[in-house]
């Protein structure tokens, strides 16, 4: 399956997704729009990361979440629930 989003943050930025999936989990997603990642590489390592994991907002939000903090990674002008809420309504 593929799909595609387009999500404007209350108050923020907008989020693009492309998904591709496969019963229920994450094929491939590519992220953009006109929100910023510090640092910037971080955004190609979460497209990979979040391969495999399974399309729901919630637990999306929390590995997003944690694999910024792992990273010491931050979005500006959205947020580890906005991302998974822009690839959920991708799905």
């Amino acid at each position: 399956m593929m799909g595609e989003s387009v999500y404007k943050v209350p108050g923020g930025k907008l989020l693009r997704v492309q998904l591709s999936a496969s019963d229920g989990r994450i094929d491939g997603v590519v992220i953009t729009g006109d929100f910023f990642l510090h640092p910037e590489e971080a955004l190609d390592a979460l497209q990979e990361h979040l391969k495999g994991h399974v399309i729901k907002e919630q637990p999306l939000a929390e590995t997003i979440g944690l694999f910024l903090k792992d990273r010491d990674a931050f979005f500006i002008g959205a947020s580890p629930a906005d991302v998974a809420k822009a690839i959920c309504m991708a799905a």
